[in-house]
């Protein structure tokens, strides 16, 4: 069995050694250093080559982003950031840069609370086993040459064409946040269908999230909301922790929140979301598949592509992980994949749209 080497970077000397000893209980994976602060750690990375970095973002001196730029110019190593809940706007940005899942401490004060993270942070590092290294590379690359501002384009039906789609539900887990954000940039500023999206994410999170992505584009994005209409131009983000779905009402198509059942292992559900708008939509709906550990998804698109609708999946050139999409395309019905820089561009011509400059 393949070895993790994790170095731990945490300028909190109880956090630094709840971290170690939660990550030496695991089977594999070997902790083989520690800093206190991002110059030591940034030493360490070079000098230690680990497999995987825990970061600390709040430190004296280089804070974490520095590092975690550095890092990823220098020498790309997966990173999964260990912040407090209240960093959540921060986390996100460091997740643009590079980092590939984030845990949430219970919060500034030190205390024995930090075990509560026990369970998600092995997990996570256990998630290293199925990192797609190359995916990460060709993410890191982005990051880096990219500025990340939306491009500004209008939506157009060419002479004579047919919206073909007017929902666009997509799924993603590990990697997702700057995969979504990524989609969202290349889209047109006057989005001619409705957009849901199942994240896996925690409780707490995904207001943060959705706000973030407000205030980059011109269409709406939030937290969806239990009872709202499912309308063109806006961007539905389900709840962390909870289940979103799609349903007729009177007439209309409305989003409703579920709390997730003992059989929803992720959540929010990829496959709870897809199956609801296989019924509420049918072939007027185009389901994406991203990066992401496991199987949700997989039974959803069956569902969708059964009702007429469309589906895509990102290709393992792009994906951080490549769990979701390879248990998507196993089906069988998933009809493009694509590379994250064209998945914009593939999903308005599979709506029938051509994309010309505002």
């Amino acid at each position: 069995m393949r070895t993790v080497r994790v170095l731990v970077i945490d300028d909190s000397a109880y956090s630094r050694r709840t971290i170690i000893k939660l990550l030496e209980e695991l089977p594999g994976v070997e902790v083989v250093g520690y800093a206190a602060n991002g110059e030591e750690g940034l030493r360490k990375v070079i000098d230690l080559r680990p497999d995987l970095v825990t970061l600390d973002l709040e430190m004296p001196g280089m804070d974490g982003f520095t590092l975690l730029r550095i890092i990823m110019n220098a020498c790309p190593t997966p990173v999964i950031v260990v912040s407090s809940q209240n960093e959540d706007e921060r986390v996100f940005k460091a997740m643009e840069l590079g980092a590939v899942d984030f845990v949430a401490k219970p919060g500034r004060v030190i205390s024995e609370q930090l075990l509560e993270i026990r369970d998600e942070l092995q997990q996570k590092v256990l998630n290293v086993f199925n990192l797609n290294l190359q995916g990460l590379k060709v993410r890191t690359k982005m990051a880096i040459q990219e500025d990340n501002l939306p491009v500004r384009k209008l939506a157009r039906l060419p002479k004579g064409g047919i919206q073909k789609f007017e929902l666009l539900a997509i799924g993603s887990s590990t990697g997702g946040p700057p995969a979504l954000q990524k989609i969202l940039s290349q889209l047109p500023g006057n989005l001619p269908f409705a957009v849901m999206i199942s994240q896996h994410m925690p409780a707490g999170f995904t207001k943060a999230f959705a706000e973030r992505l407000n205030r980059m584009f011109p269409f709406d994005v939030h937290e969806a909301i239990d009872g709202e209409i499912i309308r063109p131009n806006t961007v539905h983000i389900a709840p962390g922790g909870l289940n979103m779905i799609a349903v007729q009402l009177k007439e209309q198509n409305i989003i409703r929140i579920k709390t997730p059942s003992k059989d929803d292992k992720y959540t929010p559900s990829v496959n709870v979301m897809f199956s609801s708008v296989a019924k509420c939509f049918g072939s007027r709906a185009l389901a994406v598949v991203l990066t992401g550990m496991g199987n949700d998804g997989r039974q959803g698109v069956v569902n969708i592509k059964e009702a007429g609708g469309g589906v895509l999946a990102e290709s393992e050139e792009s994906a951080v992980v490549f769990g979701m999409p390879r248990e998507a395309i196993a089906t069988g019905v998933v009809e493009k994949v694509v590379p994250l820089d064209r998945m914009a561009g593939t999903i308005m011509e599979f709506c029938g749209f051509s994309a010309a400059k505002a």
